[in-house]
Protein backbone atom coordinates (compact mmCIF):
# COMPACT_ATOMS: atom_id res chain seq x y z
CA UNK A 1 0.00 0.00 0.00
CA UNK A 2 1.64 3.64 -1.27
CA UNK A 3 2.26 5.67 2.04
CA UNK A 4 0.69 9.44 2.03
CA UNK A 5 3.16 12.25 1.25
CA UNK A 6 3.33 15.44 2.46
CA UNK A 7 4.85 18.76 1.49
CA UNK A 8 6.99 20.58 3.62
CA UNK A 9 9.49 24.11 3.21
CA UNK A 10 12.76 22.16 3.74
CA UNK A 11 14.73 19.34 5.00
CA UNK A 12 17.26 20.30 7.02
CA UNK A 13 20.11 18.23 8.99
CA UNK A 14 17.98 14.98 8.57
CA UNK A 15 14.72 16.41 9.80
CA UNK A 16 11.62 18.72 8.54
CA UNK A 17 8.75 20.63 9.93
CA UNK A 18 5.19 21.33 9.03
CA UNK A 19 3.43 24.31 11.04
CA UNK A 20 -0.15 25.86 10.67
CA UNK A 21 -3.18 24.87 8.95
CA UNK A 22 -1.03 21.37 7.24
CA UNK A 23 0.27 20.70 10.72
CA UNK A 24 -3.44 20.93 12.69
CA UNK A 25 -4.91 18.85 9.54
CA UNK A 26 -2.13 15.89 10.45
CA UNK A 27 -2.67 16.06 13.84
CA UNK A 28 -6.62 16.97 14.08
CA UNK A 29 -7.77 15.01 11.22
CA UNK A 30 -5.59 12.65 10.37
CA UNK A 31 -4.70 11.89 14.04
CA UNK A 32 -0.97 11.06 13.14
CA UNK A 33 0.86 9.61 15.95
CA UNK A 34 5.04 10.00 16.83
CA UNK A 35 6.53 6.08 14.94
CA UNK A 36 4.28 6.48 11.99
CA UNK A 37 5.79 6.58 8.65
CA UNK A 38 4.74 8.92 5.55
CA UNK A 39 6.83 10.35 2.72
CA UNK A 40 7.80 13.80 2.65
CA UNK A 41 8.48 16.60 -0.52
CA UNK A 42 10.53 19.43 -0.04
CA UNK A 43 9.13 20.30 -3.23
CA UNK A 44 12.52 18.89 -5.42
CA UNK A 45 13.12 15.25 -3.62
CA UNK A 46 10.97 12.92 -1.92
CA UNK A 47 12.16 11.09 1.23
CA UNK A 48 10.76 8.52 3.66
CA UNK A 49 10.05 10.02 7.27
CA UNK A 50 9.33 9.15 10.03
CA UNK A 51 6.82 11.27 12.94
CA UNK A 52 8.94 12.54 15.85
CA UNK A 53 6.24 14.84 17.59
CA UNK A 54 3.12 15.85 16.31
CA UNK A 55 1.03 18.32 19.06
CA UNK A 56 -1.62 21.00 17.45
CA UNK A 57 0.09 23.45 14.81
CA UNK A 58 3.66 21.58 14.97
CA UNK A 59 4.83 18.32 13.42
CA UNK A 60 8.14 16.73 13.49
CA UNK A 61 9.88 14.04 10.95
CA UNK A 62 12.92 12.67 11.23
CA UNK A 63 14.34 11.75 7.69
CA UNK A 64 15.19 7.66 6.84
CA UNK A 65 15.86 7.49 3.16
CA UNK A 66 15.51 9.00 0.29
CA UNK A 67 12.48 7.91 -1.99
CA UNK A 68 12.75 7.55 -5.91
CA UNK A 69 9.89 9.78 -7.93
CA UNK A 70 8.48 9.54 -11.79
CA UNK A 71 9.16 12.50 -13.17
CA UNK A 72 5.94 14.44 -15.14
CA UNK A 73 5.97 13.42 -18.50
CA UNK A 74 6.41 16.60 -20.36
CA UNK A 75 5.61 19.88 -19.57
CA UNK A 76 1.79 20.29 -19.76
CA UNK A 77 0.02 23.75 -19.40
CA UNK A 78 -3.51 23.50 -19.19
CA UNK A 79 -5.19 27.15 -19.95
CA UNK A 80 -8.95 26.55 -19.40
CA UNK A 81 -11.70 29.07 -20.01
CA UNK A 82 -13.34 29.87 -16.91
CA UNK A 83 -16.51 27.54 -16.00
CA UNK A 84 -18.47 27.41 -12.98
CA UNK A 85 -16.77 27.52 -9.89
CA UNK A 86 -17.50 24.19 -8.76
CA UNK A 87 -16.66 22.45 -11.72
CA UNK A 88 -13.42 24.49 -12.06
CA UNK A 89 -12.36 23.15 -8.78
CA UNK A 90 -13.31 19.59 -9.66
CA UNK A 91 -11.18 20.23 -13.07
CA UNK A 92 -8.04 21.34 -11.18
CA UNK A 93 -7.91 19.07 -8.78
CA UNK A 94 -8.40 16.55 -11.16
CA UNK A 95 -6.04 18.00 -13.85
CA UNK A 96 -3.10 17.89 -11.01
CA UNK A 97 -3.65 14.08 -10.78
CA UNK A 98 -2.78 13.45 -14.09
CA UNK A 99 0.33 15.74 -14.16
CA UNK A 100 0.01 18.98 -15.72
CA UNK A 101 2.69 21.32 -14.54
CA UNK A 102 -0.15 24.69 -15.15
CA UNK A 103 -2.93 25.94 -14.93
CA UNK A 104 -4.37 29.12 -16.49
CA UNK A 105 -7.66 30.26 -16.02
CA UNK A 106 -8.96 32.70 -18.64
CA UNK A 107 -11.77 34.60 -19.39
CA UNK A 108 -13.06 33.89 -23.06
CA UNK A 109 -16.01 36.32 -25.24
CA UNK A 110 -18.43 33.40 -24.38
CA UNK A 111 -17.28 32.79 -20.25
CA UNK A 112 -20.30 33.78 -17.93
CA UNK A 113 -20.14 37.19 -16.78
CA UNK A 114 -18.50 37.62 -13.34
CA UNK A 115 -16.34 34.65 -13.44
CA UNK A 116 -13.48 36.33 -13.66
CA UNK A 117 -13.45 39.02 -11.10
CA UNK A 118 -14.28 35.93 -8.63
CA UNK A 119 -11.63 34.23 -10.01
CA UNK A 120 -9.63 36.42 -8.58
CA UNK A 121 -10.85 35.57 -5.11
CA UNK A 122 -10.76 31.84 -5.33
CA UNK A 123 -7.21 31.90 -6.47
CA UNK A 124 -5.85 30.41 -3.11
CA UNK A 125 -8.47 28.29 -2.71
CA UNK A 126 -7.83 26.77 -6.18
CA UNK A 127 -3.85 26.67 -4.72
CA UNK A 128 -4.59 24.33 -1.65
CA UNK A 129 -7.29 21.99 -3.90
CA UNK A 130 -3.84 21.25 -5.99
CA UNK A 131 -1.82 21.19 -3.33
CA UNK A 132 -4.51 18.74 -1.51
CA UNK A 133 -4.27 16.75 -5.22
CA UNK A 134 -0.65 16.71 -5.03
CA UNK A 135 0.01 14.74 -1.82
CA UNK A 136 -2.85 12.61 -2.69
CA UNK A 137 -1.28 11.47 -6.12
CA UNK A 138 2.43 11.59 -4.59
CA UNK A 139 3.09 13.88 -6.86
CA UNK A 140 6.81 16.09 -6.32
CA UNK A 141 5.70 19.35 -6.30
CA UNK A 142 1.72 21.21 -7.07
CA UNK A 143 1.45 22.48 -10.45
CA UNK A 144 1.60 26.77 -10.83
CA UNK A 145 -2.06 27.92 -10.31
CA UNK A 146 -1.91 31.28 -12.51
CA UNK A 147 -4.06 34.14 -11.96
CA UNK A 148 -6.71 34.73 -13.88
CA UNK A 149 -5.67 36.38 -17.39
CA UNK A 150 -7.86 37.93 -20.51
CA UNK A 151 -7.92 36.11 -23.95
CA UNK A 152 -5.25 38.33 -25.47
CA UNK A 153 -2.40 37.41 -23.23
CA UNK A 154 -3.49 33.82 -22.98
CA UNK A 155 -3.28 33.42 -26.42
CA UNK A 156 0.43 34.70 -26.25
CA UNK A 157 1.25 31.40 -24.79
CA UNK A 158 5.15 30.25 -24.48
CA UNK A 159 6.63 28.61 -27.70
CA UNK A 160 5.89 25.09 -27.71
CA UNK A 161 3.19 23.00 -29.49
CA UNK A 162 -0.12 24.72 -28.91
CA UNK A 163 -3.32 22.89 -28.79
CA UNK A 164 -6.40 24.69 -29.54
CA UNK A 165 -9.58 22.32 -29.16
CA UNK A 166 -12.50 22.26 -31.16
CA UNK A 167 -15.42 20.18 -31.16
CA UNK A 168 -15.74 17.96 -34.83
CA UNK A 169 -14.07 20.50 -37.08
CA UNK A 170 -10.26 19.64 -36.51
CA UNK A 171 -8.17 16.66 -36.86
CA UNK A 172 -8.12 13.98 -34.15
CA UNK A 173 -5.45 14.82 -31.55
CA UNK A 174 -3.62 11.75 -31.44
CA UNK A 175 -3.19 12.48 -35.42
CA UNK A 176 -1.57 15.55 -34.64
CA UNK A 177 0.86 14.82 -32.43
CA UNK A 178 4.37 14.85 -33.41
CA UNK A 179 6.32 11.51 -33.87
CA UNK A 180 9.49 12.37 -32.12
CA UNK A 181 8.62 13.62 -28.42
CA UNK A 182 11.13 14.23 -25.40
CA UNK A 183 10.25 14.67 -21.48
CA UNK A 184 11.34 18.08 -22.27
CA UNK A 185 8.58 19.09 -24.16
CA UNK A 186 6.14 22.34 -23.75
CA UNK A 187 2.62 21.08 -24.78
CA UNK A 188 0.27 23.76 -24.17
CA UNK A 189 -3.64 22.95 -24.48
CA UNK A 190 -6.70 25.58 -24.53
CA UNK A 191 -9.90 24.30 -23.84
CA UNK A 192 -12.81 26.62 -24.67
CA UNK A 193 -15.81 27.71 -22.24
CA UNK A 194 -19.52 26.12 -22.29
CA UNK A 195 -20.58 28.53 -25.21
CA UNK A 196 -17.84 27.31 -27.44
CA UNK A 197 -15.51 29.34 -29.76
CA UNK A 198 -16.26 32.71 -31.17
CA UNK A 199 -15.05 33.44 -35.12
CA UNK A 200 -12.72 35.35 -33.91
CA UNK A 201 -11.16 33.54 -31.31
CA UNK A 202 -10.41 30.63 -33.65
CA UNK A 203 -8.80 32.75 -36.06
CA UNK A 204 -6.64 35.18 -33.33
CA UNK A 205 -5.79 31.69 -32.35
CA UNK A 206 -4.68 30.34 -35.43
CA UNK A 207 -2.90 33.74 -36.13
CA UNK A 208 -0.76 33.49 -32.75
CA UNK A 209 0.21 29.48 -33.56
CA UNK A 210 -2.28 27.40 -31.69
CA UNK A 211 -3.17 24.42 -34.16
CA UNK A 212 -6.65 23.32 -33.97
CA UNK A 213 -7.76 19.66 -32.58
CA UNK A 214 -10.67 17.58 -31.68
CA UNK A 215 -11.20 14.78 -29.26
CA UNK A 216 -14.49 13.22 -31.11
CA UNK A 217 -17.71 13.68 -32.70
CA UNK A 218 -19.18 14.13 -28.77
CA UNK A 219 -19.74 17.43 -27.58
CA UNK A 220 -17.90 17.14 -24.07
CA UNK A 221 -18.34 19.72 -21.32
CA UNK A 222 -15.77 21.51 -20.37
CA UNK A 223 -13.93 19.86 -17.39
CA UNK A 224 -14.43 17.12 -19.32
CA UNK A 225 -12.23 17.86 -22.66
CA UNK A 226 -9.70 19.25 -19.92
CA UNK A 227 -8.78 15.57 -19.00
CA UNK A 228 -9.63 14.09 -21.95
CA UNK A 229 -6.69 16.21 -22.99
CA UNK A 230 -4.29 16.06 -20.59
CA UNK A 231 -4.62 12.41 -20.14
CA UNK A 232 -4.20 11.84 -23.75
CA UNK A 233 -1.09 13.77 -23.64
CA UNK A 234 0.38 12.30 -20.68
CA UNK A 235 0.23 8.45 -22.21
CA UNK A 236 1.34 9.32 -25.71
CA UNK A 237 4.20 11.03 -23.87
CA UNK A 238 5.18 8.52 -21.21
CA UNK A 239 4.42 5.55 -24.02
CA UNK A 240 6.71 7.23 -27.26
CA UNK A 241 9.13 9.57 -25.86
CA UNK A 242 12.39 9.76 -26.63
CA UNK A 243 14.82 10.10 -24.69
CA UNK A 244 16.36 13.32 -22.92
CA UNK A 245 19.13 14.97 -23.28
CA UNK A 246 21.67 13.50 -20.20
Amino acid sequence: MSRRRFFVDSVRAGSAEIHGENARHLTRVLRVEPGQRFEISDYERAWLAEIVEARGEHVTFRVLEPVETAGLPAHIALYAALVKFDRMEWMIEKATELGVESIHPVECARSEKGLFEGARKRLERWQRVAREASQQSRRLRPPEIVEAVKWQPAISAPAGLRFFFEETTAPPLLASLPRERHPQDLVNLFIGPEGGWTDTERQEAAAAGWQAVSLGPQVLRAETAALAAVSVIANAWMTGCSPGPA
